[in-house]
């Protein structure tokens, strides 16, 4: 099935899908509909079409509304983000948002396709059209399962293409083969700066993986935000991590939730701290460092070479002694502002300590996920829903590329607003 021609169109992109929904017999999406209606295309201009929302006669998007979307996005080059998380997309739908990366001139910078039904022919022919994309720069599958080959497409993928900055495959069902593949392509890859990797299927007790990691670690130059949640990480992994970890000049964000990661773990990761690691934000939250863990990872976060500013050790069975102890390295440290602490035993002797943090001002309630309270002259810590916040630097560098990309931008508004007032739409069967 052919798609419609690159002009450049004039018409209303709500007025373009109707019309390639009536010549494809594709019965209207009312929620895209309805979002086409708001937007206007003669700047730059993103499409959140996520489903993940509770609205009465609300329908997710399926391959042929995806049939109809794409048909109708090529006519429009000032797209630069779309969200179709939490639908119903397939590996047809994927095939046909392959069409948009593969456009000459296309300007979408961001594809998220979280929590679909993609598999791994899907991966595959999005890993293909990527090869010779020079304008996305983030794609989030997580959620997906591609399985093994899929990463593996993907992991060819880095290999070429030098744009993509943010790669998401948490829950995508990647085995082995897939994690030393992708570990493999970033030691040549230049520009990925994010990538998450959570919940692998890793059936290893040798923990190879993270063996590959160690070895990828210093040799990369642009991944700033690593996620290894849910990977099963134990202190023998922690261990070979940290060995690459000391070399590393680069990450700054290192997620370790849910995994096995005690005391032994907690050591390893403390002595990578106190080695002029350039690590800001660190994730612990639920695994079991326990009074000990806390203790090794406060004394390097007071120790000159540490620059940690965001710590989660929520969930990880710590009490007093070692939850005093962190009090006491936010203290201490001049550079530790966040700190989360929630699901450990706080007894009165820490919810007395946070108070005190929190009156004096060295620690926020923005910048915490507890709240003191008093009853009947005890004091006690709520729980406040603040948590580390994901995409951190990703997210900074976006920004930046935005603003350095706005000339361009520009330059195209003119042109299609030029263009728009000769050129119509034609329909290609």
């Amino acid at each position: 099935m052919a798609f419609l021609s690159t002009v450049m169109v004039a018409e209303p992109i709500s007025e373009c899908y109707k019309a390639i929904c009536e010549n494809e017999g594709i019965t209207i999406n009312s929620f895209v509909l309805e979002n086409l209606e708001k937007t206007t295309t003669t700047r730059n201009f993103t499409l959140n079409l996520a489903g993940n929302r509770k609205q009465k006669g609300f329908q997710r998007l399926a391959d042929n509304d995806v049939l109809a979307l794409s048909k109708c996005l090529l006519n429009y080059r000032t797209l630069t983000g779309l969200d179709m998380g939490y639908n119903n997309i397939s590996d047809e739908g994927a095939a046909y948002l392959a069409k948009l990366l593969e456009a000459q001139d296309t300007m979408l910078r961001s594809l998220d396709l979280t929590f679909n039904n993609i598999q791994t022919n899907g991966a595959e022919v999005l890993a293909s059209s990527l090869q010779g994309n020079s304008s996305l720069l983030s794609l989030r599958l997580s959620g997906n399962k591609i399985g093994r080959h899929g990463g593996l497409n993907l992991a060819g993928m880095l290999r070429v293409n030098m744009t993509l900055q943010e790669l998401e495959l948490g829950e995508c069902d990647l085995e082995m083969q897939s994690m030393i593949g992708l570990s493999t392509a970033l030691k040549t890859n230049t520009t990925l700066r994010s990538m998450d990797v959570s919940r692998a299927l890793l059936f290893s007790y040798l923990e190879e993986w993270a063996v590959h990691f160690s070895k990828m670690l210093p040799v990369n130059s642009s991944l700033v935000e690593l996620h290894l949640g849910k990977m099963g990480l134990t202190d023998t992994g922690m261990e070979r991590l940290s060995e690459g970890l000391k070399l590393n000049h680069r990450l700054r964000y290192l997620d370790l939730r849910c995994n096995r990661v005690s005391r032994d773990g907690a050591l390893h990761l403390s002595r990578v701290l106190k080695e002029n690691s350039p690590l800001e934000v660190i994730d612990l939250s639920s695994n079991r460092i326990e009074d000990p863990g806390a203790e090794y990872l406060s004394e390097a976060i007071c120790s000159k070479g540490s620059v940690l500013r965001e710590l989660s050790v929520c969930r990880n069975n710590i009490s007093t002694r070692g939850l005093l102890s962190l009090a006491g390295a936010l203290n201490n440290s001049p550079t530790l502002t966040h700190i989360y602490i929630w699901g450990n035993h706080l007894e009165e002797p820490v919810c007395q300590a946070f108070r005190e943090l929190l009156i004096t001002g060295r620690l926020t309630p923005e910048q915490s996920d507890v709240r003191p309270y008093e009853v009947d002259g005890h004091v006690f810590l709520a729980e406040l829903s603040h948590h580390l916040r994901k995409h951190l630097f990703f997210l900074d560098v976006n920004e930046k590329n935005a603003a350095s990309n706005s000339q361009k931008l520009k330059c195209l508004d003119l042109r299609n607003q030029v263009w728009g007032k000769f050129l119509c739409l034609f329909l290609i069967c």
